[in-house]
């Protein structure tokens, strides 16, 4: 079964791994990588629809919850995790499951990902609803956490996404969209943390940060709805309402914390001349985009 998947087959530029030097190694790695980016260029009319599926989704209240196993699932977490600092989304609205557990994210469980049943349960303890999307992650495209996931989600009528490294995977028959990227074979025979990693890290960044734009999150290139949860964040707050409006530093920090410390209230205020609460109120009508707000005064 595993020799005629992709993923698992040897790369016959690396047959000599263990004696290449140092140099050399790091030269086919970097070699091979170059080619995971154009293989997820292959696939973009896929990720395209996913990413209008997730938007529909966030749309109406639902959320987008990444599953998968070992390196798949830790990719889905790290990306689910990234997005309340970044877009200002709540830990509920992107939601990362690992085959395992939480613990597993540091230490494989095992056996966990041979367990169809569990992808279920973990669906089932969060509540899943059809309004939601799951997007099932399996560099092998057949691990049974993530299709016991994925057929649970299909029977409620919650929309699926599969990402896979592999085509014609057992996933991507079961999903509604199927993202299925074939990067070739890794430089060490089947360690799918490496290019098939690598590549599904990318499509995430993609379906998250495309739908985060489409939702409202973002004003020309600037993460409006950062969260200042550090030193960093809170210079970066104000340099985002300085590149925003082209106003000075002191503005920037004074009309932040007229707006609470929330960058798309002060920059709406500043552009349009609004008070706090006409700023609130202008971007629930414009449903969190910036531009339409400011729009809305000029008309």
């Amino acid at each position: 079964m595993l020799e005629h998947l992709t993923t698992e087959t040897r790369n016959k530029k690396t047959m000599n791994l263990d004696e290449l030097t140092t140099l050399e190694l790091l030269e086919v790695m970097n070699e091979e990588d170059q080619k995971v980016a154009l293989a997820v260029k292959q696939e973009i009319p896929q990720i395209t629809k996913a990413v209008e599926a997730i938007k529909m989704a966030i749309k109406q209240g639902g959320r987008l919850i990444y599953m998968g196993a070992g390196t798949s699932g830790r990719i889905g977490l790290l990306d689910a995790v990234e997005c309340p600092p970044t877009f200002g989304t709540s830990p509920e609205e992107v939601v990362g499951l690992i085959a395992g557990g939480e613990n597993a994210f540091i230490k494989a469980v095992e056996g966990a990902e041979d367990n169809e049943g569990l992808g279920k349960q973990d669906l089932l303890d969060i509540k899943l609803t059809a309004n939601d999307i799951v997007v099932g992650i399996a560099a092998s495209g057949r691990t049974p956490y993530v299709i016991g996931g994925l057929e649970y989600a299909n029977s409620i009528g919650t929309p699926t996404i599969a990402l896979s490294c592999n085509k014609e995977s057992a996933i991507g028959k079961i999903a509604n969209i199927a993202i299925e990227v074939v990067n070739g074979p890794e430089i060490l025979t089947g360690s799918t943390r490496l290019k098939a990693g690598t590549s599904q890290k990318l499509i995430c960044n993609m379906l998250s940060t495309a739908s985060m734009i489409g939702t409202g999150k973002v004003y020309g290139n600037l993460m409006v709805d950062v969260q200042l949860t550090n030193e960093k964040l809170v210079e970066r707050a104000k340099r985002i309402v300085m590149d925003a409006t082209e106003c000075d530093a002191q503005t920037a920090e004074d009309y932040l914390k007229q707006a609470d410390h929330k960058p798309k209230i002060a920059i709406v205020m500043l552009l349009a001349g609004l008070s706090k609460e006409e700023a609130v109120q202008r971007l629930e009508v414009s449903r969190g985009f910036v531009r339409q707000a400011i729009k809305e005064q000029e008309s």
